[in-house]
């Protein structure tokens, strides 16, 4: 039996409300492992280890790793988050 036929069949055990969150899994391990989050992913672990290696840097050495806001919108993009996000169930 493949890999593929396994996750199958035990899907068709698992209770309906569980469904969704296996939904949520695997669309965040597809998003994931698509090439352009990989890509981002390797850039985002650099910038980590040169700003390790740093050392009596300023802030506005920093500044080159971290980046920095523009724009007027941060309302619209908080309020983004906050309508996007999931509620945690406890």
């Amino acid at each position: 039996m493949t890999i593929k036929e396994q996750i199958k069949q035990e899907i068709e055990k698992i209770p309906e409300p569980l469904l969704q969150e296996i939904l949520d899994f695997i669309q965040f391990l597809q998003a994931k492992h698509q090439p352009e989050n990989i890509s981002l992913n390797n850039q985002i672990s650099q910038q980590i280890i040169a700003a390790d290696t740093l050392t009596n840097s300023t802030a506005e050495d920093l500044l080159e790793f971290v980046g920095s806001w523009e724009g007027s919108d941060i309302r619209e993009c908080l309020q983004l988050v906050h309508e996007s996000r999931l509620q945690l169930e406890f």
